[in-house]
């Protein structure tokens, strides 16, 4: 199956949840999550702000904060580029492209502190293997990170049995 197909698919399986339901559903993938010792140990958290069809990680995000850890957003910069910025808080937020909340706080480019990283995607196979959304940001930053623990999260009817990969494919070290 091609990507774009795949992608379909998944897009179509998710409109039959509210967002209340999807919140409510990403409750277990967030306790999980929560409770993983590569995120309890880490000081700096490469996360992403959910969009309504994610996993919701809006919370998760101000918990860990409290907590004393660096949470580190992504931002899109350009038609192919996305920065690395530090979270200060919801009042640090703004609108950016693709209707993304994203963070106003400090450019993030200590690359080799970051300690974990989470990230969002429309499908995951048992091997790791990430199908994104289609525009490449997260497969480019994921490259300048090679040595980072790369978690993917996302909901149960998002794991399939094969995503097809090409060689600038990033793929995760874990899938919850």
């Amino acid at each position: 199956m091609e990507k774009s197909t795949l992608r379909k698919d998944i897009r179509n399986l998710k409109k039959q949840f509210t967002r209340d339901q999807l919140i409510t559903m990403s409750h277990p993938v967030i306790d999980r999550l929560l409770c993983h010792p590569k995120l309890v140990q880490a000081n700096t958290i490469f996360l992403y702000y959910s969009l309504p069809d994610e996993v919701y990680t809006h919370d998760i995000i101000d918990e860990l904060a409290q907590k004393g850890k660096k949470i580190l957003l992504p931002k899109v910069i350009g038609d192919n580029e996305m920065e690395i910025r530090l979270y200060q808080g919801k009042k640090s937020m703004c609108e950016g492209d693709f209707h993304i909340m994203e963070p106003e706080g400090p450019v993030f480019t200590d690359y080799a502190s970051i300690d974990i990283a989470v990230v969002p995607g429309m499908g995951f196979d048992t091997e790791g293997n990430r199908l994104g959304r289609g525009k490449g940001y997260y497969d480019r930053f994921l490259g300048k990170v090679p040595c980072v623990y790369k978690i993917g999260i996302c909901f149960d009817f998002q794991k399939v049995d094969h995503v097809p990969t090409e060689p600038t494919d990033i793929r995760m070290d874990e899938v919850i």
